[in-house]
């Protein structure tokens, strides 16, 4: 179909500056409309994707990727479960948890908190609690020391420091009856606070050793469950329920996935939506190569004619301004990918450097706990981009074109 005379004659269109001054400009109007929304798309869509790895990073630093919950009888032999989930590749570590709601409370202050016990030397293979440590270690909930550390929401709600006493207090079944709750309660001392910059750990979360967590709720010593860290957070939905269906059928999962559901669906959607009102831009400079092209077959007229007359056949005239369409499209979109990949792959050196520039920040340090805007860039995304754009680019070149093949010698030279 592209004959090598149609794509000469089509390239020399792409390149004449006889054209009018209005058709030359909707034309350059059209290159950088498809090189400016294909640049927004990647550019936007890799910071979103770096703060959604970032902000999914901070929930899975205390929350594990995967749990494993069961009966107290069925969890009793708990290093034995984690010796044979090691024999899955996918599982990194294993750790057994305790976990219940609880109230702590400082002097006259009670705030609503989650109490997980652990054991350090466990914990520290399936979390990063040790990077966000402000104060104290998570060594130093030793067995029976009942020490606690707490979230720095936790502690400023409850106006603590490392060293003051705080107290504990848990729902308890009494008398046999489910419905003769009777709180115990214990002391502990805090040993120390971390900060993760989320609000569901920072605010809610105390650790405690678990073994006190066992004692304060009389469960002897069987864990809550076990939690899973995966050398892919993303085989964890797929691999934790085959795991636990081979420990016991009884064995209930979770995993990070279904723990944060609406967060990731929102974000999910919003992605989505973002797209398709960049791609708007995009739609947009595919309308205008319309109406250049529309100008252009406009103006031609006579050429095509005498083309026509010399024994070209509508289909090359058809290939001639799809030529020149595809060109400007396409042009567009390469310009578009090389900006939108060097901005994607240099925003967290670029933006520092504006803020500096202009004095303001995007995300205030004294506001936000994300300082920095993070950018990641997936190929799949980029690919789908340059696909949707040079085939928007293609199908606004095709009505025009059909338009020119379609034109008669007769008519056009009529007036000539």
């Amino acid at each position: 179909m592209f004959h090598p005379l149609s794509l000469f004659i089509g390239l020399r269109y792409v390149r004449s500056r006889s054209r009018g001054f209005f058709v030359s400009f909707i034309s350059w109007v059209s290159m950088l409309g498809v090189c400016v929304g294909v640049t927004a798309l990647i550019t936007i869509l890799s910071v979103m994707n770096g703060l959604e790895s970032e902000v999914r990073g901070r929930m899975l630093s205390l929350a594990s990727h995967a749990t494993i919950v069961g009966a107290p009888e069925k969890l009793r032999s708990w290093p034995e479960l984690i010796e044979r989930i090691g024999a899955d590749k996918e599982v990194v570590a294993a750790a057994p948890f305790i976990e219940t709601q609880a109230m702590v409370g400082s002097g006259l202050q009670l705030t609503p908190a989650q109490l997980r016990g652990v054991l350090p030397e466990e914990e520290s293979k399936v979390s990063e609690i040790g990077r966000y440590m402000k104060a104290g270690t998570l060594a130093d909930l030793t067995v029976g020391s009942r020490r606690i550390v707490l979230g720095a929401g936790l502690a400023w709600q409850l106006n603590v420091r490392v060293g003051d006493e705080i107290l504990v207090l848990v729902p308890q079944a009494g008398g046999g009856n489910a419905l003769d709750i009777k709180p115990r309660m214990q002391s502990f001392a805090v040993s120390g606070i971390f900060e993760v910059a989320l609000q569901e750990h920072d605010n809610v979360l105390a650790l405690v050793n678990m073994s006190d967590a066992a004692e304060l709720l009389e469960t002897g010593d069987a864990p809550t469950g076990l939690r899973l860290k995966f050398a892919d957070i993303f085989a964890a939905p797929v691999h934790v329920p085959h795991i636990a269906k081979a420990l016991d059928p009884t064995f209930t999962t979770s995993d990070w996935s279904k723990d944060n559901a609406s967060y990731f669906r929102a974000v999910t959607i919003e992605r989505t939506m973002m797209s398709v009102i960049l791609m708007l831009i995009v739609g947009v400079a595919a309308f205008n190569i319309v109406a250049a092209l529309v100008m252009v077959v406009t103006e031609k007229r006579t050429d095509i004619a005498i083309l026509r007359t010399l024994g070209i056949s509508p289909r090359s005239v058809l290939t001639i301004f799809l030529t020149q369409g595809v060109i400007i499209g396409w042009f567009g979109t390469l310009l578009g990918l090389v900006l939108g990949l060097s901005l994607a792959l240099n925003v967290e050196t670029l933006v520092p450097k504006l803020e500096q520039l202009f004095g303001v920040h995007i995300f205030d340090p004294d506001v936000f706990y994300i300082s920095t805007i993070p950018s990641e860039v997936h190929a799949g995304q980029v690919v789908t981009i340059a696909v949707i754009a040079l085939t928007l680019t293609v199908l606004a070149t095709i009505y025009p074109s059909l338009r020119a093949a379609r034109t008669e010698p007769a008519d056009a030279l009529r007036y000539e």
